[in-house]
């Protein structure tokens, strides 16, 4: 018991000092190995041009933390001693931005640099809301200091290409090293002071195949709900950037793991639970993460789209079931489902809309006879419902023949369309039992002939959709 105690009290004492570490570990190019030629040019730039001003000026974060396991950063940020108005002072296209904390993102072409002044350890006077989140706090302090307000350990890390040294405050190299994700000083007032670091938590575990050190993962279950109370934009911009890190699937595992999932995705957790919803789910996420490691586009659109559908599908089930004629059930039980999600993630106008294209075209692939066909080839949305659709047949929502069908149209010459047209299509099998995937099905059939008519397509906006084939 003793032993215990006095292990206990030495773990404690070794967790402050590492908080309060004002002295790093300095690595040269032979410790750290870092390749120069992964490091962008442009944030090269911006740290010589810093230090030839006479400030201080590194490269940090996430870039270090990449170069170091030798993965080319997709982005850089470059700490500095000096202020917003003096990094501003000294590049041509530099912008300050930011309430909470003020940053400069410095333009080259389409390459953005984002360069922040050293934060203060002055926490303790920042402006907070009831629960402990920070509001604003544009305190500026010493190198060692803004070590202190990083988040893990793994992001802490300074890097100089001009003397290609490496600064090491609170044992980043060494938890690289045993792949362990650590966040820095106590966890509970961490994430009190950002509760989307538990978000980063999971993303970082998930991306680097990490595991979570135990102090850091314990508190997350019981201080998850702290998230209701972070900007809903601003969580819906950390799950965007969870979702399209190429480990889509394995962070929603994640998520669900820690018990973060509930509200963000409401009923999520649900549809993971019935065999078809986790098997649709898993081959979008799946397709995803696919697509981003071969380096191709993809639309947040189709894949928030995915996400819900399940929820769209119980509820166009509800509304047809109590008279509604299928296409406006499917509009109404898109309304309800994005309606529940705007609180929670504030989802963007644009983003919604190629929701609702991609959803509304849905029923219209089942109608394969006269122009109509033909008609929904001329939508600006085609491919990402078309591959949308596919995602319904391999999860077995729908028979493949319905996707075999459309396959052999869309590739097909003017006289191969004509003889798949002549072909009476298969008797679609809906899967699941009732499924509204079919709607001529159960007690709306006696009204297919004049839901018919209504047009279920919406005119696309925007640019083209992405292929998620």
């Amino acid at each position: 018991m003793i032993k215990k105690f006095i292990r206990s009290i030495l773990g404690k004492n070794k967790k402050d000092a590492a908080a309060n570490a004002t002295e790093p570990t300095v690595l040269g190019q032979k410790q750290h190995g870092i390749d120069l030629q992964l490091v962008s040019p442009n944030a090269i730039r911006v740290t010589q041009t810093l230090q030839q001003a006479g400030f201080k000026a590194f490269i940090v974060g996430g870039a270090v933390r990449d170069l170091l396991l030798a993965v080319k950063p997709k982005d850089f940020d470059v700490a500095t001693n000096a202020t917003p108005e003096q990094v501003k002072q000294l590049f041509r296209r530099a912008f300050i931005i930011g309430r909470r904390f003020q940053i400069v993102h410095v333009m080259f072409g389409q390459e953005l640099i984002e360069v922040t002044t050293f934060r203060g350890s002055s926490v303790d006077t920042a402006q907070k809301d009831e629960h402990g989140r920070v509001l604003r706090d544009n305190t500026f302090g010493e190198q060692h200091e803004d070590a202190v307000r990083r988040d893990f350990t793994i992001n802490a890390m300074y890097y100089d290409p001009a003397a290609q040294t490496v600064l090491d405050y609170h044992g980043g190299i060494a938890d690289i090293r045993a792949k362990t994700l650590r966040i820095i000083g106590v966890p509970e007032e961490r994430y009190r002071e950002d509760p989307v670091r538990m978000l980063r938590v999971v993303r970082f575990a998930a991306k680097l195949k990490f595991s979570i050190d135990a102090a850091t993962g314990a508190p997350i279950a019981v201080m998850a709900p702290l998230i209701n109370n972070v900007p809903a934009a601003r969580v819906f911009d950390e799950m965007l950037k969870l979702l399209m890190s190429g480990h889509a699937l394995a962070c929603l595992q994640q998520l669900r793991k820690q018990g973060l999932h509930h509200g963000l995705l409401p009923l999520l957790d649900v549809v993971l639970e019935q065999p078809l919803g986790e098997k649709f789910v898993s081959l979008a996420l799946a397709n995803t993460d696919s697509r981003i490691k071969q380096g191709k586009t993809v639309s947040p659109g189709f894949l928030f789209a995915s996400l819900l559908w399940h929820q769209v599908l119980e509820k166009w089930r509800a509304y047809q079931a109590a008279g509604e004629y299928p296409i406006p059930a499917l509009h109404l039980a898109a309304d309800d489902v994005l309606n529940a999600q705007t609180e929670k993630l504030a989802l963007q106008r644009k983003i919604a809309s190629d929701m609702r294209d991609i959803w509304a075209m849905q029923p219209r692939f089942e109608r394969r006879t006269g122009k109509a066909p033909y008609k929904l080839l001329e939508h600006l949305r085609l491919r990402a419902g078309f591959d949308f659709l596919l995602l319904r047949c391999a999860s077995g929502e729908l028979d493949s023949e319905l996707g075999e069908w459309w396959t052999d149209f869309m590739e097909g010459d003017a006289s191969q369309r004509e003889a798949l047209l002549a072909r009476k299509p298969a008797l679609s099998s809906p899967g699941p039992a009732g499924s509204a995937s079919s709607p001529s099905t159960g007690p709306v059939k006696k009204r297919k002939r004049r839901g018919g008519r209504n047009r279920s397509g919406r005119s696309g906006a925007g640019d083209g959709p992405a292929d998620m084939s």
